[in-house]
């Protein structure tokens, strides 16, 4: 497994994926963490985090695209399959290279904070800053941790579906068609007066799971969730190869 994560993690800066999505990236964190901070003179940093999953639609499958979908088109697909790793090994092996890239983007995105936190410090007086410095820190390590678990959800759709295609662009559009299903399905429940599928709809969206972080507060269900998707998605991936291997 850990060889396969070397190889895909240098993959991304051998060709200029790795590039294009980190810089992509940086660029579209600087960017909405100006818009809902500095430029509103704010000191929440919930706004900042919301935008991020919404931009998580193209960012995520602009990684995992190429995961698998590439070893099919390049008709490199069975060396893996016959190479001396186990199928979960191999898929793991991917996802946790595109976790890697993904997770250093995000926690290098928090520079952005830096200037907000000591401006917060040194704003006003020491008394003022103490009743600031507690909920904006509390509130920005509670949307971090939510993010990185949605965003380690996404990942594993994306891991997916990359499986089911050699087309880098099919699975690229059928990973964000996935994704906006799950971050917009609770917006379907105000037009809807059936209460069981309110709730069925309200189970399954990200953001409702998010909310709990958003307040700073940790919610063991909710790490669940996200690791349950995750777990789900990585599986039936290996179920994929399992089933190409011997069909």
């Amino acid at each position: 497994m850990f060889a396969i994560f070397k190889k895909e993690l240098r993959a991304y800066f051998i060709n200029p994926v790795g590039y294009v999505y980190t810089g992509i990236f940086l660029a579209v964190s600087a960017v909405i963490c100006a818009m809902t901070t500095y430029q509103k003179a704010s000191y929440s940093t919930a706004s900042y985090f919301q935008y991020m999953i919404f931009a998580f639609i193209i960012l995520i499958p602009l990684l995992t695209m190429r995961l698998f979908s590439d070893e099919r088109r390049a008709r490199t697909e069975q060396l893996l399959l016959t190479s001396p790793v186990s199928l979960t090994g191999m898929v793991l092996g991917k996802y946790f290279a595109a976790f890697a890239l993904f997770l250093a983007s995000v926690l290098v995105s928090c520079i952005n904070f830096f200037p907000l936190l000591a401006y917060t410090i040194a704003d006003k007086s020491a008394a003022t800053a103490d009743v600031h410095v507690g909920p904006v820190g509390g509130q920005m390590v509670g949307c971090l941790i939510g993010i990185i678990l949605i965003g380690a959800a996404f990942i594993a759709i994306g891991v997916f579906i990359s499986s089911l295609t050699e087309s880098q662009l099919s699975a690229a559009v059928i990973t964000i068609a996935v994704i906006i299903g799950m971050v917009l399905v609770s917006m379907f429940n105000d037009f809807i007066g059936v209460q069981w599928i309110r709730t069925v709809l309200d189970w399954i969206s990200v953001l409702s799971r998010y909310d709990y972080f958003a307040y700073g507060l940790f919610d063991f269900s909710s790490l669940l969730y996200y690791i349950s998707i995750a777990g789900v998605f990585l599986f039936l991936t290996v179920r994929v190869f399992d089933k190409r291997r011997w069909g």
